[in-house]
């Protein structure tokens, strides 16, 4: 291969910034000789996550893409290295993919490392987040609780206390065991395993709709609301979306709940994020220098959703100098999501393909922050007054989030990210040691 020059590494550092989607395979850095490797395969959009035209108004979708299986090393033979990443095999032992303990080095959860290296991080939360987290989906994942062991013993975490329940339309969390969706049970995956990493003292529920339905998805989402008001209170994480509907509002006003859902992975509004009871959670990429891995910095993610809502006017949260219009706008605040700078998942099903993949998408965003404000112990009375505190706290300060000034998103790739609210990032990201400054955005009115 021939030798890279600086030009070339910076290349492929902007790349990974802007969402390339066609994974670079080896670059040698000209400063040490070391190859900076990758998987020699492209991302990959499962067909849960395409929009149907027949769904619209209907049926949710997904927003996950993944690199992997293939191509991508599973643990090596000695054994899981506690809080590192799937190792691969000499001289390509590192990958910079985002592991539990350095999403919580960069969003604050734990003391700083140098750079958040994924392959250098090894400190995950220990802090005593309480209640419970509640991942509401479709279909059945039926190795649900072993893959989530396994990842966290890979990654150093404790044991999950994970209980899953099949919910009815009507609500009801004693419904029949739902089919298997290969597409599906990869977005169950991410979803447990991220609420975990970012909160690994709370009980997760995984609420299983028995399909993709909107009115499914709405008994499922009730069914939550009842598992978490008898648990104390908490979040619950929606990583689908699809087109808007106002049909179903009142299964988001649960006292107590505070409900998260992804922005979706193309341009434009998607329901639930653009209901005015759900936070909204957009994608960004997290830039890492190709020779080190140390964080550099975050960008837009130009697939990432947000745009006005078609349906919804806007919240009183959402007033204010710098937010025109009279529409609900998306997203609120924003976590990585672009899969060549993803996160590390595990699935030993067949039925999706055994493996450890690296996935992307707006559905990673949405547990995260979930369990960010878990870890947090920030549990608000609904979700107007946790949106109420992120805005008020930017208006506060431009300085409270972390913020972009690189990269591009929206319709035509006509918008960028700003140190104001913006269609890319919402407020920005969750400032952590990562950026030099610890303020969560749960603590941001204290």
């Amino acid at each position: 291969m021939k030798r890279a020059t600086i030009a070339s590494v910076a290349a492929f550092a902007v790349a990974l910034s802007y969402g390339a989607q066609a994974l670079a395979q080896e670059v040698e850095a000209p400063a040490t000789g070391r190859f900076i490797h990758a998987p020699k395969a492209s991302v990959t959009t499962p067909s849960s996550s395409v929009a149907k035209p027949a769904d619209a108004g209907k049926a949710a979708h997904t927003n996950t893409k993944f690199i992997g299986p293939n191509g991508l090393a599973p643990p090596n033979a000695a054994g899981p290295r506690s809080g590192a990443a799937p190792a691969g095999s000499p001289p390509y032992a590192d990958y910079g993919y985002e592991t539990p303990a350095s999403l919580a080095c960069l969003y604050g959860l734990v003391a700083a490392s140098p750079g958040c290296n994924p392959n250098v991080a090894s400190a995950v939360p220990t802090a005593k987040g309480s209640k419970a987290i509640a991942l509401v989906d479709a279909y059945d994942y039926p190795t649900a609780l072993s893959d989530l062991q396994t990842f966290s013993v890979q990654f150093g975490l404790p044991l999950p206390n994970l209980i899953v329940k099949y919910a009815t339309a009507g609500g009801a969390c004693n419904g029949p065991k739902p089919a298997n969706d290969p597409g599906w049970e990869g977005e169950e995956a991410l979803d447990v395993q991220m609420a975990h990493a970012m909160a690994p003292q709370a009980t997760l529920y995984l609420v299983e709709a028995q399909d993709n339905s909107n009115a499914n998805l709405a008994g499922a989402i009730v069914c939550a609301n009842s598992l978490l008001q008898a648990s104390g209170g908490g979040e619950v994480s929606m990583s689908w979306g699809g087109s808007e509907v106002s049909t179903y509002e009142s299964a988001f006003s649960a006292n107590n709940v505070v409900y998260f859902a992804s922005s979706g992975d193309a341009p434009g509004p998607s329901w639930p994020s653009t209901s005015p009871n759900v936070v909204s959670v957009g994608g960004t990429s997290i830039a890492r220098d190709p020779q080190t891995y140390k964080f550099l910095h975050y960008a837009s993610w130009s697939e990432a959703g947000g745009g006005a809502s078609l349906i919804f006017p806007r919240p009183a949260y959402q007033s204010g100098p710098g937010i025109a219009g009279t529409a609900r706008l998306t997203p609120d605040i924003s976590a990585v999501a672009n899969p060549a700078t993803g996160v590390w998942v595990y699935d030993s099903n067949p039925s999706f393909g055994a493996g450890w993949y690296v996935f992307g998408g707006t559905s990673v965003a949405a547990p995260l922050v979930a369990a960010i404000t878990n870890a947090h112990n920030n549990f608000r009375a609904n979700t107007a007054t946790e949106l109420t505190a992120i805005y008020k706290a930017k208006k506060a300060s431009a300085k409270a989030f972390a913020t972009a000034t690189i990269g591009y998103c929206g319709p035509y790739a006509a918008s960028q990210p700003t140190a104001k609210w913006n269609i890319c990032l919402g407020v920005g990201t969750i400032k952590g040691t990562g950026t030099a400054n610890v303020l969560p955005v749960v603590d941001a009115e204290q």
